[in-house]
């Protein structure tokens, strides 16, 4: 597997658009949902507003991500503020499919667009993780100190 490209600021502008215009889309389609009188399509309903809170939440949490490396690049945070608060929760969870199947394609499509791009930045989250842990010299000397009592 190939090692993950380093996060920069230009990376990051891209995906911070790009997550605006996905989290207005997310908007739009959930405000435009049909929120009249109960009936026989309760369970739709349901399913509509569980898939919403779901798919809005990931996006907020996508957005921040976004926004604490923003305000990294801009010098706003440091690097361990980002490392210890900016972490992306990789096991978000992806909606239900039983819900899905009552939903119309064009939602489901959203849903999954969604979906995508928090995978992606949850990738680039995780490899920038493994990639650039800075070792602090004390824990440097101290895994090596217990290193050499393992043998």
């Amino acid at each position: 597997m190939e090692r993950p490209a380093n996060i920069n600021p230009r990376i990051i502008e891209a995906l911070y658009n790009e997550g605006l215009v996905l989290s207005d889309e997310v908007r739009a389609m959930f405000s435009l949902a049909d929120h009249g009188n109960r009936g026989p399509e309760d369970e739709a309903r349901i399913a509509l507003s569980c898939e919403a809170l779901r798919t809005t939440t990931r996006m907020m949490h996508a957005v921040a991500w976004l926004l604490n490396h923003r305000a990294y690049f801009r010098g706003e945070i440091s690097e361990f503020q980002l490392r210890r608060y900016g972490k992306l929760q990789a096991d978000f969870p992806v909606a239900d499919p039983e819900r899905l199947a009552q939903l119309s394609p064009q939602v489901c499509e959203l849903i999954g667009a969604t979906e995508r791009f928090y995978a992606r930045l949850a990738r680039l989250d995780k490899g920038w993780r493994e990639s650039e842990m800075p070792q602090v010299p004390a824990i440097r000397r101290l895994r090596e100190r217990l290193g050499g009592m393992v043998g």
